[in-house]
């Protein structure tokens, strides 16, 4: 492999060299040395790869352009210590991986990218380092993991995640048992039009359903209904919407859930009293408005602020933890590119690193079994160190892209509880319709945000007998080996299996083999109500529809069968 290095500083001393190359697995070092520290301008890495076989482009964060596309509108996957991780592959037409590229490095601002080179029909290959600026430096050195196996696509991608902890120093957080379990979330449902009484009713109507926590989101802190960040900062219960923060934690505490509140972490708004003490000590403005910025966290009177805000609230509320959010909006641009001698450190992302490690290490000193959520985009192996619940971003009513950032997830995610986007549908909607949505998230932990006492009866008696079942066999959902086929068709057919049992959510594909199954439970998340299974004669089954009301059962006869099973329902073979 013809390795070539471009772009970095002038004098600069770059080097790429292969250290290893064995059962397919290729490990570059890259080197980078100057003589004295500078901030690092950008350097890449190339190669080429014939398109032989190549399809597709796997990516956690490629979500909507999986097509290989040109090398002069590349495919790119950006990374940094809190947005995505560097990892990205090319799948064949069979879902087999033809190329792996991942980073040692899951901190530093990076981009991989690939197109096709129309001259040759090469896959031209790039690794970007120092995509954005960071701290001045004169050395630096990383690692690059090139998997070429003949190997199913997800198989390379689960060897990355084990590469990240075992051998890059990503270790992640422990999982607390109640991280993996359903959560009933309230910001579909109330948004910021909360409301002591009606969460606590909500509270003991979602009980019973199987949900163990409600997370508390945005409005707690504000009278404000804007939907904006403005009156951030403060981190102070309004009185009217909650008038005993403790007492409203310790009746939900009650009913037998637990509790979870909101923190936006980077925000500070014009309207908040602590405005005037940080707006010295802040990121320039957070995309195009002028009433919130993000606080730089370079500070550490910022990281002591912050650190003191969220153990304080576990400690005088009692809660059992926190939705931390936003903390990809902490970026470097204008003036907060400036050197400041008030500050402790002069790279964001170590001072992201630092925050995020010492409010892990804080919140747990408190309570040991904590929760700390974060959602897409800050999901890499970085933030699996001081996160133990990864939640796709927000995708309303969209079971396509929920169930799509599951399998993302999942993937590259190890023993951390990946959670499905807050669950929302019409309550007009049929409910076949509104069962999909739970279809598409059965292989991570549901968090749901509608109000059960709107739902209709037939809603409520498909969202229990979902919720029921996902509980029932989550060892198989959360803990066997998740496959998804034809990821370029946002997965066709998603399976998990453990010992022998096998649950398969059928999207748009249509047969399953339940050949060397002792167990199968397919689910039919599709508008197409023929399932055809292979290899199953003479064994019994059961057809449920959307609400687990059966309408067949018997014996498969015949090595190839077909059956009817309704939209959102499940067939059961034993």
């Amino acid at each position: 492999m013809l390795l070539k290095v471009t772009g970095g500083n002038l004098g600069a001393e770059i080097t790429a060299e292969t250290v290893s190359e064995q059962d397919g697995i290729i490990l570059i070092k890259v080197e980078m040395k100057m003589e004295t520290a500078a901030v690092p301008e950008k350097f890449s890495v190339s190669w080429k790869q014939p398109c032989v076989d190549c399809y597709s482009v796997w990516s956690p964060s490629v979500r909507t352009e999986r097509q290989l596309g040109p090398n002069w509108s590349r495919r790119k996957t950006y990374s940094r210590l809190a947005a995505w991780m560097p990892l990205h592959g090319i799948v064949s037409v069979r879902g087999k991986n033809r190329m792996t590229v991942a980073v040692s490095d899951a901190v530093t601002p990076i981009m991989i990218g690939t197109g096709v080179f129309e001259e040759d029909a090469c896959i031209d290959w790039t690794v970007d380092f120092f995509t954005i600026l960071t701290a001045p430096t004169n050395e630096y050195s990383a690692y690059i993991r090139i998997d070429t196996r003949d190997i199913p696509y997800f198989d390379s991608v689960y060897a990355v995640s084990k590469w990240w902890e075992s051998e890059c120093g990503y270790t992640p957080a422990n999982v607390p048992e109640h991280a993996r379990l359903p959560m009933n979330s309230l910001w579909y449902s109330y948004h910021q039009q909360l409301d002591v009484e009606d969460i606590i009713k909500e509270c003991r109507l979602s009980k019973p359903f199987g949900m163990e926590t409600v997370i508390i989101d945005d409005g707690w802190q504000t009278d404000d209904g804007g939907r904006g960040y403005a009156y951030c900062g403060d981190w102070e219960v309004t009185p009217k919407k909650i008038p005993d923060m403790a007492k409203f934690v310790s009746d939900i505490h009650d009913i037998g859930m637990r509790v979870m509140l909101w923190y936006s972490v980077p925000f500070v708004g014009l309207y908040c009293k602590n405005y005037d003490r940080f707006k010295s000590m802040l990121l320039d403005e957070t995309g195009n408005n002028e009433t919130y910025w993000s606080l730089d966290p370079r500070y550490k009177e910022v990281r002591d602020f912050l650190i003191g805000i969220y153990a304080d609230a576990i400690k005088n509320w009692d809660l059992d933890g926190l939705k931390l959010d936003f903390i990809d909006s902490f970026t470097l641009r204008g003036k907060s590119l400036e050197y400041d001698e008030r500050r402790d450190f002069q790279s964001l992302e170590a001072a992201i690193d630092c925050l995020m490690t010492d409010v892990m290490r804080t919140l747990t000193a408190i309570k040991p079994d904590v929760m700390i959520e974060f959602r897409q985009s800050y999901v890499g192996p970085a933030i699996r160190k001081y996160g133990n619940m990864l939640r796709v971003g927000d995708c309303p009513n969209d079971a396509i892209m929920n169930r799509q950032d599951i399998v993302n997830l999942r993937l590259t995610s190890g023993n951390t509880p990946v959670h499905s986007d807050m669950l929302m549908w019409h309550v007009d909607d049929t409910v076949e319709s509104a069962a999909l949505q739970l279809a598409s998230v059965l292989y991570a932990v549901p968090q749901i945000s509608v109000k059960i006492d709107k739902l209709k009866e037939a809603h409520r008696k498909m969202l229990k007998f979902y919720l029921d079942f996902w509980k029932e066999n989550r060892d198989i959902l959360l803990d066997g080996k998740l496959t998804a086929k034809a990821p370029e068709s946002v997965y066709s057919r998603v399976s998990s299996e453990k010992d022998g049992e096998a649950i398969v959510t059928l999207y748009t594909d249509c047969a399953v083999c339940a050949e060397s199954l002792k167990k199968l439970t397919v689910v039919n998340a599709s508008c197409n109500t023929s399932v055809i299974l292979r290899e199953a004669a003479g064994r019994r089954y059961v057809i449920v529809n959307c609400m687990g009301e059966q309408v067949e059962c018997g014996t498969v006869n015949g090595d190839l069968a077909a059956f009817c099973v309704p939209t959102a329902g499940m067939i059961f073979l034993s």
